[in-house]
């Protein structure tokens, strides 16, 4: 059967099934990803249940993806505060290597990933769904991404909140350190470039103060397995 545009009616599902996502030929991620930036944040800022909620926001976003098999870990570091422990974000990803959607290794090891020589750029920070993440020049802009970091993946000393009460925040008081995945800024300054320790958030830890910033609140994600 053929419509009045000459398009048969086998031709025109075949291209439906192409354009609507849930279909058999609707592109799915890698199962080997071990990295990505998530799509979406909490949706109340920094407030993302601690280490523990952020994790499973990771984990959950995987497997939706079709990712399944790993254990995921967000790359958030914690400060001693409240008689609790400081964690590093580095030591809680794993060894590596991890690699985006579309297979291109971002880092071979947590030495790499914290060197000049990572290759974790706009093009290859993606999302569990192999998309991009907007950048600066984009609309919106979201190109900060919570890390709660210093540049070598430890956790901030002193009484300073960087980490928006360990990610229990989202209102007016504290602040977050957050990186940029585009690696660009304001300016050409080694931090602007910052993949994981940019600047700290402004305004506080809530979803309008992040998006103020020049963010969603988003998170990279690793696999630690």
């Amino acid at each position: 059967m053929r419509g009045t545009n000459g398009v048969s009616l086998s031709a025109f599902i075949g291209l439906l099934a192409l354009a609507l996502p849930g279909t058999a030929l609707a592109q799915t991620a890698s199962a080997d990803t071990s990295f990505f930036v998530t799509s979406v944040g909490s949706g109340k800022g920094a407030d993302l249940g601690g280490l523990e909620g952020a994790d499973r926001h990771c984990q959950t976003l995987a497997e939706a993806a079709g990712i399944r098999g790993k254990t995921w870990r967000a790359y958030l570091s914690t400060q001693a505060m409240g008689g609790a422990t400081a964690i590093n974000a580095k030591d809680r990803i794993g060894r590596g290597p991890w690699q985006n959607a579309k297979g291109t290794v971002i880092a071979k090891d947590v030495a790499d990933l914290h060197s000049a020589n990572n290759n974790l750029n706009k093009q290859t920070a993606l999302t569990e769904k192999g998309t991009m993440v907007k950048g600066r020049g984009d609309q919106p802009n979201e190109h900060d991404i919570l890390t709660g970091s210093q540049t070598d993946g430890t956790a901030f000393a002193g009484n300073q909140d960087m980490t928006c009460g360990n990610w229990t925040k989202s209102g007016a008081d504290g602040a977050a350190m957050l990186g940029h995945h585009d690696r660009t800024g304001l300016d050409e300054s080694p931090p602007a470039k910052s993949w994981n320790s940019s600047h700290a958030s402004r305004g506080g830890c809530s979803q309008d103060a992040l998006k103020g910033t020049g963010g969603a609140g988003l998170l990279y994600c690793f696999a630690a397995n």
